[in-house]
């Protein structure tokens, strides 16, 4: 059932070059979940997220700082390695440093047709945020326009985010089955859904929702759900974590981080403005921040709070990359407000090159705390 998004996810590589070969078109690798889709559709163009490999390697060490985050070394290593050698472009929005740096080396040591930096506000709560991230996203219209030899028209952008907003419907109808007493998927299997659309061409992925999720409404896993655990933090494609948590008596119903929710949650709302690429600005700025954006206010919380609430969560692990600066300064917090609202925590330092058995003992302590909370609970009434 899940087959299609599981080979996507572990062939990417595969994928892509069997998509240019299918279509003869340009694929441009995308280091982060900021970069406007959309006008690559309209271009004609394939988007696919660059992933590491969870593999330990050495190469990175003459390119950046060895405190640099596992998964931004990780994603660095895999361009210097020649793993992605069938991109034709490459292409990020502002986020962390960690990330500008390892697209900055990537650029100057792997050959590549075309590379953009799309510069994009930090201050994303400030009011002049949409009016400036327009403008850049008009330039970054025009680079592509250069590269590829021909206009990018209105109704292509229209296009562009019918694709991807469908898409985003579809993987919200995914996680709405999460919310059941019994959840017709693992987390796992959710991670393998929602990876795989940010390596393959949406059309594809939305004809492969379309014809799983009738599927999943009877379905029924031959496991008990155990305890519902929410995963908050840095990026996560990491479903050896995932398989290991759940065979330890627990079920990811839903997660907030970049590989996940923050990536597809806001559909770009084209009625709202005259301009789709005001649109489509509004839609980036708008959607669950990532952390390095998300000040002076944490504006995602309500959403965190949501859906906490809405997927019922008993427990909440948060997964930090090693060195991330932006989601060790909220942790904290986060930790504090979930806690507030009687869910437990479990605070993990990942390193996305290093096995994940060395977290299977603290992993199994905090699921039988909670079963054990759970179970006095059940006493007290």
């Amino acid at each position: 059932m899940f087959e299609p998004f599981r080979h996507w996810y572990e062939h990417r590589h595969e994928y892509a070059r069997e998509w240019k070969s299918r279509t003869s078109g340009k694929v441009v690798g995308c280091f982060c979940t900021y970069e406007p889709e959309e006008i690559l559709y309209a271009a004609e163009l394939l988007p696919l997220r660059v992933y590491g490999s969870h593999q330990p390697s050495s190469v990175t060490e003459p390119h950046v700082f060895g405190m640099y985050c596992p998964w931004t070394r990780d994603v660095l290593a895999q361009g210097l390695l020649g793993k992605y050698t069938y991109l034709n472009g490459i292409t990020i929005s502002q986020s962390c440093l960690h990330f500008r740096q390892c697209f900055t080396s990537w650029q100057k040591h792997v050959p590549c047709e075309f590379s953009y930096y799309l510069p994009m506000p930090h201050g994303i709560q400030s009011p002049h945020g949409r009016k400036f991230f327009t403008e850049e996203l008009k330039k970054f219209k025009q680079a592509l326009e250069k590269w590829v030899g021909r206009e990018i028209t209105t109704g292509e952008l229209h296009e562009g985010i019918e694709v991807m907003n469908e898409n985003r419907r579809l993987l919200t109808q995914l996680y709405e089955l999460r919310k059941a007493e019994d959840p017709p998927l693992t987390g796992q299997e959710a991670l393998w859904v929602v990876a795989s659309a940010q390596m393959t061409d949406k059309r594809d992925h939305n004809q492969a929702l379309k014809e799983l999720l009738p599927k999943l409404v009877d379905r029924k896993l031959d496991r008990e759900p155990g305890v519902r655990l929410m995963l908050i933090g840095s990026e996560n494609d990491d479903v050896e974590f995932m398989e290991m948590t759940e065979t330890l008596g627990a079920t990811f119903v839903v997660d907030e981080n970049c590989v996940g929710t923050r990536y597809f949650w806001g559909e770009v709302d084209s009625e709202r403005f005259e301009d789709p690429l005001e649109a489509i600005a509004a839609r980036y700025l708008e959607r669950p921040a990532c952390p390095a954006k998300d000040w002076p206010e944490l504006s995602r919380w309500p959403h965190i709070e949501r859906l906490a609430r809405d997927w019922r969560v008993q427990g909440a692990v948060l997964m930090q990359q090693k060195f991330c600066d932006p989601h060790e300064l909220d942790m904290f917090t986060v930790k504090k407000r979930l806690e507030e609202m009687g869910i437990r925590t479990l605070f993990l330092e990942f390193d996305v090159t290093t096995p994940v058995g060395q977290f299977r003992t603290r992993v199994e302590a905090f699921l039988e705390m909670l079963r054990s909370e759970d179970l006095f609970a059940e006493e007290l009434l």
